[in-house]
């Protein structure tokens, strides 16, 4: 006998291995159809698992987060199978759910106009009309790379080859005259999808590196109802509104310069005069918390970095100057953080457990080596300034420093206008008493 364990703490015994959908059919047929996967034991799984020990089983539906993946990674694929339809030499890269909805990479001649993309749609319709069951199959390391070649499907193929090291099967998902290569999870079939919407069509590099091709990344959402989405696209529409990219140029707050780079904006006058004022009351907080300000260089040599870490775990993301690889000659890289920086202000001489807290801060300047396809006006830089701190503690100092530090985060969070009142709770602080302790639970 197999026993389950529900979410409220009911057990279900099935007296042989049974498909978790089956399962849910068993619980309720309303249940069953708004389920998109389960969790067994915790771990999200495919509506097909069939469950042959004893476990938690939890259903998910497009009320939770891991519900509204599958549903969008099944989306994706209907995506994926309209646009094979209508322009059948296209070749699949990725399609995955995002925390938005989700897209799918295609390699087509030409990015995909709005006039096409309402063909897709179309298209699209027709495929969740005929209601296709999704079944899933595997095939060995061997076959699913000659599979994936017959189809020529050269991203798929690169993918697969990846995989295949370790020896273990391949899952493929197949719907009516439409393969692919994902090991899920995905909903039982195309009908659930009742709603969506293709946002827009954008490039982007394959694997997000410039020295790769440019793919034609089409963004979409979808729902199990049409009000939802429309819900959706409204919210939209008043987010555009208040998109900073847009915002921030027509108030003249900062601009990008082609000559200059991506990722490198130019602050204008007014938008300078903006990040003076905040710096100058972070640091003035801070102060009063019992902070030491820093300034520490923009770069160091790579010798700094080999003792943090940096440049063995994150030198493709660092702007180096020479050569990272001739250990004759000085190599200098631009600081994609300042941690390194400050501890040196720690260690510049000898110290007292009596001398910590040690409260190091600075308003930093950092650089990144960010792939091209990733820039967006201020969200993602290859320049940007934050305010960071590293605190050299004693054990003993550590839950009390942590509250307070955290404390402080949120003070500047909620003063901007950026916490979320029904998230955290918090006691009225006075920056300048750094001993009221924090209240409330995260």
């Amino acid at each position: 006998m197999i026993k389950l364990t529900l979410k409220d703490g009911s057990i279900r015994e099935l007296e042989a291995p049974t498909a978790a959908a089956e399962v849910i059919k068993g619980i309720g047929m309303g249940l069953y159809k708004a389920s998109c996967c389960v969790k067994l034991d915790g771990e999200v799984c495919d509506l097909r698992t069939v469950i042959d020990h004893d476990c938690t089983f939890e259903v998910m539906t497009f009320d939770s987060e891991e519900g509204k993946k599958t549903f969008w990674h099944t989306a994706s694929h209907v995506l994926a199978q309209a646009v094979k339809h209508l322009y059948p030499e296209a070749k699949l890269a990725i399609g995955p759910a995002i925390d938005t909805g989700f897209y799918y990479d295609f390699d087509v001649e030409h990015p995909f106009s709005q006039e096409e993309l309402t063909k897709i749609e179309a298209e699209m319709k027709k495929i969740v009309k005929a209601n296709e069951k999704l079944e899933q199959f595997y095939l060995s390391p061997e076959e699913a790379v000659a599979k994936l070649k017959e189809m020529d499907e050269p991203y798929k193929v690169e993918l697969c080859e990846e995989h295949a090291g370790n020896g273990e099967p391949i899952s493929f998902y197949q719907q009516g005259d439409f393969t692919d290569l994902c090991a899920g999870p995905h909903l039982m079939s195309t009908g659930t999808i009742k709603a969506f919407k293709l946002l827009s069509c954008t490039g982007a590099y394959w694997r997000g590196s410039e020295k790769n091709k440019m793919l034609s990344r089409v963004y979409a959402v979808a729902f199990p109802k049409a009000a939802m989405l429309e819900e959706h696209l409204a919210k939209l529409e008043e987010a555009k509104k208040r998109d900073h990219n847009k915002l921030g140029r027509e108030l003249e707050y900062f601009t990008t310069v082609d000559v200059i780079g991506q990722g490198l904006p130019v602050l204008l006058p007014k938008g300078a005069r903006v990040v003076q004022l905040l710096q100058r009351w972070v640091e003035d907080v801070e102060q009063a918390h019992g902070c030491l300000l820093t300034k520490t260089p923009l770069l160091a040599k790579r010798e700094l970095y080999k003792i943090s870490g940096h440049w063995d775990h994150y030198l493709d993301g660092m702007f180096v100057l020479g050569d990272p690889h001739d250990e004759t000659k000085d190599c200098f890289a631009l600081r994609p953080m300042t941690c390194p920086f400050q501890y040196q202000v720690y260690l510049n001489r000898q110290r007292s457990y009596r001398d910590l807290p040690m409260r190091l801060t600075e308003t930093s300047t950092l650089f990144r080596n960010e792939d091209s396809g990733e820039m967006h006006g201020l969200i993602r830089v290859r320049q940007f300034t934050i305010s960071e701190g590293h605190y050299i503690l004693r054990p003993d100092q550590l839950e009390d420093e942590f509250k307070n530090c955290l404390q402080l985060a949120k003070y500047f969070l909620d003063t901007v206008g950026l916490l979320d009142d029904c998230t955290f709770r918090f006691s009225q602080w006075d920056p300048a008493n750094p001993g009221n302790k924090y209240e409330g639970t995260p």
